[in-house]
């Protein structure tokens, strides 16, 4: 099997800055310190030392020319699609980007929800006051106007993380940190391995380990997940 380059393993793009490379490294640790899985009977040392030696790599301006020259040599400028990584369609397929690339796609994605509900939050508080207050508040209306462009905007960057996800074909009710980190740890021990499968895997264990109270609680916070992308998607064409 092809090793995976420094880029895949932390699942960023060919021209990620370091900004990018370092958030990817600091995300993939807290999954993958061995000492977050001493309870899972799962061994992630030895991929928690490939993250390492990436990010030693990539992050080190010289070490990283090197690397690119003795591997890609000069290849041509491709366009960027997403913050931290990139496809190329007519050369990748779904089945052959890093599933840490889709995980770095969820974990961007539930960051960008998680600080739009609190923008859309105080929106609603500012609503819910009188208006004759909101009055001697001064500048409401302009503050609300900058307010819903800023989740706007939140909202277009949400669609690409989304379209991404869709395109894996991984279904939404795995669109959470669980299901998520589960696949991610096993994958990492064996990349090859198809993570659609490992997903189903996911399921049954759910089904034979979790109590229904604990399935219940699941499944209300996948939903609450999904409601408040809906909320965050119906400001995409704002702005």
């Amino acid at each position: 099997m092809k090793s995976r380059t420094y880029y895949e393993i932390l699942g960023v793009s060919r021209d990620a800055s370091i900004e990018e490379i370092t958030i990817a490294k600091n995300a993939l640790a807290k999954v993958y310190h061995p000492d977050a899985n001493v309870h899972k009977d799962i061994d992630t040392t030895a991929f928690m030392q490939e993250i390492l030696e990436a990010y030693q790599t990539l992050s080190d301006p010289e070490k990283r020319k090197d690397y690119d020259a003795q591997f890609f040599g000069n290849p041509e400028p491709v366009e960027r699609v997403f913050k931290t990584f990139k496809l190329e369609p007519e050369e990748k397929t779904a089945e052959s980007v890093s599933f840490v690339t889709y995980w770095n796609a969820y974990s961007s994605l539930n960051e960008i929800l998680e600080k739009s509900l609190q923008l859309m939050n105080r929106e609603e508080k500012k609503k819910s006051m009188p208006k004759r207050l909101l009055g001697k508040l001064g500048r409401a209306e302009h503050e609300n106007t900058y307010r819903n462009r800023q989740i706007a905007k939140m909202a277009r960057e949400a669609v690409q993380y989304i379209t991404l996800l869709k395109m894996a074909e991984i279904p939404m009710e795995f669109w959470n940190d669980e299901a998520m980190n589960w696949v991610l740890v096993r994958w990492g021990q064996k990349p090859g391995n198809d993570y659609i499968a490992l997903f189903n895997r996911y399921r049954v264990q759910i089904e034979r380990m979790k109590s229904a109270s604990e399935k219940k609680k699941l499944h209300n916070k996948n939903r609450q997940f999904h409601h408040d992308l809906k909320k965050l998607l119906s400001y995409a064409l704002e702005g």
